[in-house]
């Protein structure tokens, strides 16, 4: 017979709450411990990500661009009048002399006007040549006049003497001398104006003659002007050099000042930069420069510097000191190198990922004992291409991330392995 035990139930009831509480102590005693525990750092592998181990000594201050290798001189060569394209005799990339044809035009009304121009120079040498002859026939019969007149007055002098003679022996009556006398100074008058008047009329002869002198001299510059217009209806490169662009075709018309052709000395080439504007505010002319040709490298000198800013880039003129490696053409592309300072004594690394010159970011300070990398707040100075000046925040030796490490913006540590 079962015997009921006084409390049974109410002993099970406080050991299940005993139980109870030690599960609830337990339970808040894991909790907190993991609350106190570092989250796990996230694993990267070595293999993708850029180190580089902080430095001191010499830095080389540099700006990089890309580019294109130019001619220092091109001469581009335009249509001297209107005409209509027959020939292109040279395709681009021939070699040419200075007189060497590139293209060949027709005008048919200029080759007409400087026919016309031609006869009315033939026209104004004729007009000429038959006023000299007016001219001269003119002055010929003056100067007939003049002698006749001289050889009178001679001859009437003679007889006035004749009579002062005769009239002082007292032969001839006074008033006949002086009647000789009046004669021969009548003479001598009419002779004196006839002299002038042939004096002035060889000077209006001469003025005359001058008037039609340069009104032939302007024809004949006209028709040189022409015959000009016509030889250069066969244009001409006018320096040595190779073609580098014919810009027409057969039968296309075109006007004066028109481009018809480029011509450009491939031994005579720049490099042309573009830097970007963040990087362009050091540039100084005379600073050296290597340019890169993918088949050689040629030292310069900055030359020039564009004021202006287009795209966002400024655009350099590096002029080339070294010889040009075998394949440098105009338009090749390039990469150009330019030195801005050198910096003696430094502390250094490369240059990470969007670090940019006298800015702030944070960098993974990479220790070697844990494999693990912890985010540190580090300094920039002055930058180069491929390098950048430590101001605060890292140490010589310490080894950094300089990948772009955005996707790990949440954490301050990485584990290395």
């Amino acid at each position: 017979m079962d015997v009921p035990r006084e409390g049974a139930a109410r002993k099970r009831l406080i050991k299940r709450i005993v139980l109870g509480g030690i599960a609830l102590a337990v339970i808040a005693g894991v909790s907190l411990g993991l609350s106190r525990l570092k989250p796990a750092a996230p694993h990267v592998e070595r293999s993708v990500v850029w180190m580089d181990t902080v430095k001191r000594g010499p830095m080389v201050r540099e700006v990089r661009g890309l580019g294109s290798l130019v001619p220092e001189q091109i001469l581009w060569i335009p249509a001297a009048s209107d005409g209509r394209v027959e020939k292109t005799p040279m395709l681009a990339g021939a070699v040419v002399r200075a007189d060497t044809v590139l293209v060949v035009l027709s005008n048919p009304e200029l080759e007409l006007a400087a026919l016309d121009a031609e006869y009315a120079v033939k026209g104004a040498e004729a007009r000429y040549k038959d006023l000299q002859l007016q001219m001269e026939s003119q002055r010929l019969t003056q100067e007939a006049d003049l002698v006749k007149l001289q050889s009178d007055y001679r001859q009437a002098k003679l007889r006035a003497e004749r009579d002062n003679q005769l009239a002082a022996a007292g032969l001839m009556i006074d008033l006949d001398r002086q009647i000789s006398v009046a004669a021969a100074e009548q003479l001598d008058n009419r002779q004196q104006v006839e002299k002038r008047r042939l004096d002035m009329s060889s000077r209006s002869i001469d003025a005359q003659l001058a008037v039609l002198r340069a009104d032939i001299d302007k024809l004949r510059a006209l028709a040189q002007l022409k015959r000009d217009q016509v030889a250069a209806l066969q244009v001409r490169a006018g320096v040595a050099g190779v073609l580098q662009e014919v810009s027409v075709q057969v039968g296309q018309r075109v006007g004066p000042g028109f481009i018809l052709a480029k011509v450009v000395q491939p031994e005579r080439l720049k490099a042309e930069l573009k830097i970007p504007e963040t990087q362009a505010k050091d540039l100084q002319i005379g600073q050296q420069a290597v340019i890169d040709t993918r088949n050689g490298f040629i030292p310069g000198r900055v030359s020039r510097i564009d004021p202006s800013v287009r795209e966002g880039n400024v655009t350099v003129d590096v002029r080339l000191e070294g010889a040009l490696p075998q394949g440098a053409r105009p338009d090749l592309s390039v990469d150009g190198t330019i030195e801005l300072e050198r910096l003696d004594d430094v502390v250094y690394v490369g240059r990470p990922a969007f670090g940019q010159p006298s800015s702030t970011l944070s960098l993974f300070r990479f220790d070697p004992e844990s494999k693990e990398a912890s985010r540190v707040s580090v300094k920039l100075g002055r930058a180069s291409v491929s390098t950048i000046e430590v101001v605060e925040g890292l140490r010589t030796g310490d080894q950094v991330i300089l990948s772009d490490m955005t996707q790990y913006d949440s954490v301050n540590r990485i584990r290395i392995r």
